[in-house]
């Protein structure tokens, strides 16, 4: 797991914003994965009524993403339908079962451009390919490479930071629990296990030593007795 700083991920989804072709589409989509971690499969099905934004004037800029389906690529031979993509429930979950996730404000006002940009109707799909499909694995693969052949120094380039797509969702995960958000709280919002999530996210977790020594100091000590006389 190689995470993305957030300088770099600054950089790299500036350089996706400029791109000529579909940049600002592409740039709402990976903003959606660096700022609420879905997993890929789940950002592609979601749709423009999963997300609850606030009134512009409101004095919370927090939006909300239900999560609630995923459509993988599994490619055609593999399909009912003769599609790349199949539809499924979130991975880990009972059937039916759906997630909330909490959006920064920085989000917020970048997918309400996109919505307005691209002028995207309550049931159209948040995110779409040039066609209005779904959006292709292969083009959000080729922009992340291209983004980060061209934002990252060559021996960072070379390096695994951040090399998949899936690495952003890796970053927010071990941001939100450097940041002090409780493991179980942070496994809602993923859609993990509690278990899974410490087991893959613990020895990502630092900087939080000071805090807890100052935590703990103020839990007092043991009361002082008199000294015997």
């Amino acid at each position: 797991m190689q995470l993305v700083g957030k300088e770099q991920a600054a950089a790299l989804l500036d350089w996706i914003r400029r791109r000529p072709r579909g940049g600002r589409r592409l740039h709402a989509f990976f903003a959606t994965l660096y700022y609420c971690g879905p997993r890929p499969e789940e950002a592609v099905a979601m749709r423009v009524k999963d997300v609850t934004l606030p009134d512009p004037g409101a004095d919370d800029q927090w939006c909300e993403l239900l999560i609630h389906t995923a459509t993988p690529e599994v490619g055609r031979q593999w399909t009912d339908t003769g599609k790349i993509h199949e539809e499924r429930d979130l991975k880990g979950r009972a059937e039916g079962d759906t997630r909330t996730v909490p959006g920064h404000p920085a989000l917020t006002r970048i997918l309400r451009q996109h919505i307005e940009d691209e002028q995207l109707e309550p049931g159209d799909l948040l995110f779409q390919g040039e066609t209005g499909g779904i959006l292709a694995g292969s083009v959000i693969r080729r922009a992340w490479r291209g983004a980060r052949k061209a934002a990252l120094p060559p021996h960072v380039f070379e390096s695994p930071t951040g090399r998949r797509v899936y690495d952003n969702r890796h970053t927010r995960l071990t941001k939100w629990l450097n940041d002090g958000v409780p493991p179980a709280q942070v496994a809602e919002w993923a859609g993990n296990s509690v278990p899974v999530l410490l087991a893959t996210y613990a020895r990502c977790v630092d900087g939080q030593l000071h805090d807890l020594k100052r935590r703990l100091e103020a839990a007092g000590d043991l009361p002082e007795w008199p000294e015997a006389d």
